[in-house]
């Protein structure tokens, strides 16, 4: 019995992620939500690259992902300008690992942050399911963050955000957290 395979082109052109061709996920580009309150809980583009290859997970990281299916991992580039990045959240069943591309990034950890460090070019930190995390960009740059989610299945019902994440997009528009929350986001990560 043979242990390996052949690809064609075509082949392995279908498990390729061309930088290029990424687009940020569709609710990111919803101009009815201020840009300030999608920058509470994205990366300000967070693009795709690899997806669950289940085809019944129906998160915004399978959505538009040009690769499907890769050992249960799923990875996105989080492109944030200077001083951006998301809120306080936490990942209940997966592990969230950060390496840097391009930039110097601020990592934050526990219900408050109150633990730090600065992850400049090719640093990892690997956050384990539960703990609080959130990433900012500290740089002069734009900064690029490789993202990998893995350990469990990544989808809506695995992040949550703090209360605090929710009081300050409260503060931009009052109501405004529905909307997120009707895309099956959580503000109850600290509770």
């Amino acid at each position: 019995m043979k242990k390996t395979q052949n690809f064609s082109r075509k082949d392995m052109i279908n498990r390729t992620s061309f930088f290029k061709n990424l687009n940020p996920l569709p609710i990111q580009i919803d101009q009815t939500i201020p840009q300030p309150a999608k920058d509470i809980i994205y990366a300000r583009e967070l693009l795709s690259v690899i997806g669950l290859g289940d085809k019944n997970n129906k998160t915004p990281i399978n959505r538009n992902a040009p690769i499907k299916g890769a050992g249960g991992i799923t990875m996105t580039i989080a492109k944030c300008p200077q001083g951006q990045g998301p809120e306080l959240h936490n990942h209940i069943s997966t592990y969230e690992t950060f390496t840097v591309l391009q930039g110097t990034f601020l990592i934050e950890w526990n219900d408050d942050g109150s633990e730090s460090l600065e992850l400049g070019y090719l640093d990892t930190i690997s956050i384990p399911p539960g703990v609080c995390r959130s990433f900012k960009n500290i740089s002069k740059q734009d900064g690029l963050l490789q993202v990998i989610i893995s350990g469990g299945i990544h989808d809506m019902n695995d992040i949550a955000f703090t209360k605090a994440a929710k009081d300050k997009m409260e503060k931009i528009s009052s109501g405004l957290s529905k909307t997120f929350e009707d895309q099956g986001f959580r503000f109850d990560a600290d509770s």
